[in-house]
């Protein structure tokens, strides 16, 4: 119980009350500690389930197959268009925690490993939390793969740079980069970035808009519902598909501003008006209260509700061919 106190506040709570970046409506997501500690105090232990991993991605000629897509975990996607490979959010650690023995631990591997892959052109960062920006990973990646292109949101150029990683570009909300064939533009979600006591929304959040010649894909990052889904598709048009955070919401009085539920999630994907739409963020770390199994089990629910959806959730290393 002590070591969940303590690492709830470290990730939640800041000394810093001076934030370089706001969400699109100018709101800041503050808790306060009397809010965290009320969580702490009524929250209940999750049913910790494992999921299932598949092994399809094993039956791929990785050099030879183009145009997939494989749930790695978490908010982690392996994806190659047009013979480009990009990796999201990739953690592929123990631990999403800045310290080494404490902290939210795997509850499952990673369906794949780094050397399973034979390339990586492009990395995405959504924002700078744990779980979604691990920097042992990344390092490894670097090191491995010294030709990939690490985009990362405005702020957080500095951290790779000091860990050796140089190959980086940092972004603002609607900016853009143009590779060959692909487009990559950096929209606004509603978050928040932190990795410390002092750096509270000194880093932006976001998702990524990956454009394939007219065939786009979207990457939404860990969000609360908001308006910038409606703005997205406005700006930038409809992704064919869209991968959407569906767990980590409870208790929601608490959450919600920041992560999604699945009927939220269900939202996102009418708001973005996407053909396809998966479920991520959820089974592979206990992060927040709701049983492990609880969120692909409500999405399913929740898409019973709307006709013609193709919003589903995945088993980590399952393939998927885009269409």
């Amino acid at each position: 119980m002590f070591f969940r106190i303590f690492i709830t506040t470290f990730v939640f709570l800041s000394l810093d009350m001076h934030a370089n970046y706001k969400n699109s409506d100018g709101r800041e997501l503050n808790k306060s500690f009397r809010e965290l500690l009320e969580w702490q105090r009524n929250n209940k232990d999750p049913k910790i389930s494992y999921i299932d991993l598949s092994n399809e991605w094993q039956d791929i000629d990785f050099k030879k197959a183009d145009n997939y897509f494989i749930w790695v975990g978490h908010s982690t996607f392996l994806i190659k268009k047009n013979g480009i490979t990009i990796l999201t959010d990739p953690i592929f650690s123990d631990r999403a925690s800045p310290f080494k023995n404490i902290g939210p631990k795997r509850l499952i591997p990673p369906a794949l490993n780094i050397n399973d892959i034979p390339s990586i052109d492009y990395v995405t960062i959504s924002h700078n939390h744990y779980d979604h920006l691990d920097i042992n990973s990344l390092i490894q990646i670097s090191e491995q793969y010294p030709s990939a292109i690490f985009l990362v949101p405005a702020g957080d150029l500095k951290l790779l740079k000091r860990k050796g990683i140089n190959n980086v570009l940092e972004f603002d909300w609607w900016e853009s980069v143009e590779y060959e064939n692909l487009t990559f533009t950096f929209t606004p979600v509603q978050h928040w970035s932190k990795r410390g006591l002092f750096d509270r929304n000194k880093s932006l959040w976001g998702g990524w808009f990956m454009n394939f010649e007219d065939y786009p894909l979207y990457h939404a990052g860990d969000t609360g519902y908001s308006k910038d889904f409606v703005d997205t598709k406005e700006r930038l048009g409809s992704p064919k598909y869209a991968f959407i955070p569906i767990g980590a919401y409870d208790p929601e009085w608490f959450m919600s501003s920041s992560h999604v539920n699945p009927e939220d999630a269900v939202k996102i994907m009418l708001d973005l008006e996407s053909d396809y739409a998966f479920g991520m963020h959820w089974g592979t770390f206990v992060l927040t209260d709701e049983d492990t199994l609880e969120p692909p089990q409500r999405l399913k629910e929740a898409v019973k509700n709307v006709k013609d959806i193709n919003f589903s959730s995945l088993k980590p290393g399952q393939v998927i061919y885009l269409k």
